[in-house]
């Protein structure tokens, strides 16, 4: 069956339909991305938005769902130059048609990428149109693109009620393992909320209570504290900091989300009230973005965003580049910051925006990559490290011991 891309400049692209068969209406992205599909469909900050995908060749591998960042899939629609006929792996539960039909994802295939990523690039993000209609009318089709907006889209993501996931410290199959621990996607079902304690890689974090306010938050967040022994309890992205701070947690982990940063107000009012306390924060990407606006800062949208995991970034302390996982389309405008309030601590190598903030006189630190990275390289993994020995290290000062023996400042 034939399929097109419209998108909001009259450009048209023509291929073959995959997925589900019905139409859709979305924000057109681009990810650079050579592998890891099946975490990118499954990654909440993709909803309201299509993916093209730049390698050419999707679903070789199939779908393992193992590998799912989340219970079900988020975007809108998935692009692809060409969609592997076979599946080859030994961990493969689907294949990546059976996926995107049997999660109502429409997509086409067969168009050009590297000529869509060039447009996207050139002009920027815009919105379009997957139909299987060959009468299709610009003249009505246009109008209705330019007013699409992506809108309140935490609200769709977020969890619906409060859980909690044990640290590899606290079950009992536990043992001496190294590797990565994950939370399987059918454990929700099953009503497990307990991390498999496949790969247990360290235990720092043993015996901490992490609150992680879900925006959209991919599974390996909570999984890479868990490996690491906290306990996480995993709050709705509307929680009043008042209930977070009434449970005593050691530690509070801001996730990734999609959407713009602005039109979540009532969440920004209470990331300042946790501003305001002493309790150890550690943000990522949509997390960064509006702890940074909870504080008198400013976001923009970018021309086209930053999506894929070959992302360098340079850690201004140490002038260490690492290659990230990222997914965002807005930045924080470090033009506008205070610095009384906070200093940037990254910055992207490629177009010199910011990757992370430190806050001054806080124990707070924000990165806008994916430390998780999944997919993708896991050179900045350390960061988990970093915020767990500030929770430790903000844990002895209190009780009246200033110095974290064998352990250097966070």
């Amino acid at each position: 069956m034939k399929a097109f891309l419209i998108l909001e400049d009259g450009t048209v692209f023509s291929g073959q339909h995959i997925g589900a068969d019905r139409d859709i209406i979305s924000e057109i992205v681009f990810n650079t991305s050579m592998a890891g599909y099946p975490e990118v469909l499954t990654d909440p900050s993709y909803a309201g938005q299509a993916v093209c995908m730049t390698y050419p060749l999707i679903g070789n591998y199939g779908v393992c769902r193992e590998d799912m960042e989340s219970k079900r899939a988020w975007p809108d629609g998935f692009i692809v130059r060409e969609l592997s006929r076979t599946a080859s792996n030994f961990r493969k539960d689907i294949t990546i048609q059976e996926f995107l039909t049997g999660q109502n994802i429409p997509g086409i295939s067969g168009i050009d990428t590297r000529a869509l990523t060039k447009i996207l690039r050139e002009k920027g993000t815009m919105n379009g149109m997957i139909t299987t209609s060959e009468n299709y009318d610009l003249t009505s089709i246009l109008p209705q693109l330019k007013q699409y907006k992506t809108g309140r889209v935490v609200e769709k993501v977020t969890c619906s009620h409060k859980y909690e996931i044990k640290g590899a410290a606290n079950l009992s199959q536990n043992g001496p393992l190294s590797g990565s621990a994950r939370f399987v996607p059918e454990d929700y079902a099953a009503g497990k909320r307990e991390m498999r304690p496949s790969l247990v890689r360290n235990l720092n974090g043993a015996g901490k209570r992490i609150a992680l306010l879900d925006f959209g938050a991919k599974d390996n967040i909570a999984g890479s504290l868990a490996q690491r022994g906290c306990d996480v309890t995993v709050y709705p992205a509307f929680t009043k900091a008042e209930e977070i701070i009434a449970d005593r947690p050691d530690g509070i982990m801001l996730s990734n989300g999609p959407g713009d940063p602005k039109e979540c107000t009532q969440i920004i009012a209470e990331i300042r009230k946790l501003y305001d306390t002493e309790i150890p924060v550690f943000a990522i990407c949509l997390g960064h973005q509006l702890m940074a606006l909870a504080t008198g800062a400013d976001t923009f949208k970018m021309k086209y965003g930053h999506r894929g995991g070959n992302h360098p970034v340079k850690d201004l302390e140490t002038g260490r580049v690492y290659i990230s996982s990222q997914n965002h389309g807005y930045v924080v405008d470090t033009d506008r910051m205070d610095p009384a309030v906070a200093r940037p601590a990254f910055v992207n190598v490629n177009d010199g925006t910011n990757e992370g903030l430190i806050y001054t006189g806080k124990n707070i630190f924000t990165v806008q990559f994916h430390p998780e990275a999944c997919p993708g390289p896991q050179d900045s993994g350390y960061l988990f490290d970093r915020f767990i020995a500030m929770i430790r290290k903000k844990s002895l000062i209190t009780s009246g011991s200033a110095t974290v023996k064998g352990e250097k400042d966070a």
